[in-house]
């Protein structure tokens, strides 16, 4: 548990720039910020994931996103907090999630930066470019393509 960090100009447009709860009447704030939750949670469940009593909620005026749930195990965990923060207008993930099964070691997480690609991100964490793999997978479904990363986006960097 913790806060995550990510950059709110990169990542999914799940909400455009009318709805975005910041540049929003004071009387609709409230609204606005379930409306984007809403959209944060239907996004993680069309990739695929979910928890048990899955609740997100959007804090328009710090760009923060609050995970709570029991996911299965550290990897769901993972891709639901990474879901939740590889959105636009979503500067920080506060996690709540606790884990039925815990993993045996920490999970890191890797910012993208321009010139990056999966084979340097290996090299870097692994040793081994070729160990490519393992990041696209665990950042699947996600990712489409080993190819189709981009700066501000934040990677699931699993233990090998």
């Amino acid at each position: 548990m913790g806060i995550l960090s990510f950059i709110k100009e990169a990542g999914e447009k799940l909400f455009g720039a009318a709805s975005t709860p910041a540049q929003a009447a004071a009387p609709d704030l409230d609204a606005q910020n379930k409306t984007a939750g809403d959209a944060i949670v239907t996004y993680i469940r069309s990739q695929g994931l979910d928890a048990t009593n899955l609740q997100v909620s959007y804090d328009g005026t710090s760009h923060t996103v609050t995970v709570a749930g029991e996911a299965a195990d550290q990897p769901t965990k993972d891709k639901i907090l990474v879901a939740a923060g590889n959105v636009q207008n979503v500067d920080k993930v506060d996690d709540q999630l606790t884990v039925t099964t815990p993993a045996a070691a920490p999970t890191q997480f890797h910012t993208v930066v321009s010139g990056d690609n999966l084979w340097k991100i290996a090299e870097k964490y692994y040793g081994s470019g070729a160990k490519n793999d393992v990041i696209f997978q665990a950042n699947t479904p996600m990712l489409k393509s080993p190819d189709k990363i981009y700066p501000g986006q934040v990677l699931v960097i699993p233990p090998v």
